[in-house]
């Protein structure tokens, strides 16, 4: 019999699954952020896989892979001075017009709806390094939001 007519399993032609993407870049985390990331493995860790689906253990497996990982790759930043913007900051700044408030933290610690928005987020890449103050070039518009405070994250 042809190759070509031989079928081994269905398994042959399921999509592969792959690991859960690491976003690219050191994993800095706030004293937070390492927090949270500690609790989300050990709540992974902690559900019981008796009895639980093949799909839906191999989804739980993969996902505490992931957070492990990170867990394992994660940095502690500094807490910084406040004198400019830089990993750790809480930032008040005006854009068009109104004034916005934002934390600058790691990756999985971000949550825009929060005001928490990651260090490598286009708008935390402008802002890094300005001073009170200063205006930043943002969005393709020269002088677009101007920094009026910054202040380190303080919480645990």
């Amino acid at each position: 019999m042809s190759v070509a007519f031989r079928r081994e399993s269905d398994e042959e032609h399921l999509e592969p699954t792959f690991e859960l993407p690491l976003p690219p870049g050191p994993n800095w985390v706030t004293a937070r952020g390492l927090r949270l990331t500690r609790e989300k493995v050990e709540a992974l860790e902690a559900v019981e896989m008796d009895g639980m689906a093949e799909d839906e253990a191999k989804k739980l497996k993969r996902e505490l892979r992931y957070w492990r990982t990170r867990l394992a790759t994660a940095e502690v930043r500094p807490i910084p001075d406040g004198e400019a913007v830089a990993f750790g900051s809480r930032v008040t700044y005006s854009l068009n017009g109104k004034e916005r408030q934002i934390c600058i933290v790691g990756d999985d610690e971000a949550d825009p709806a929060e005001g928490r928005i990651a260090f490598s987020a286009p708008l935390a890449r402008a802002m890094m390094d300005a001073e009170d103050g200063e205006s930043v070039d943002f969005g393709g518009r020269t002088a677009a939001l101007t920094i009026l405070a910054i202040e380190p994250i303080i919480e645990d």
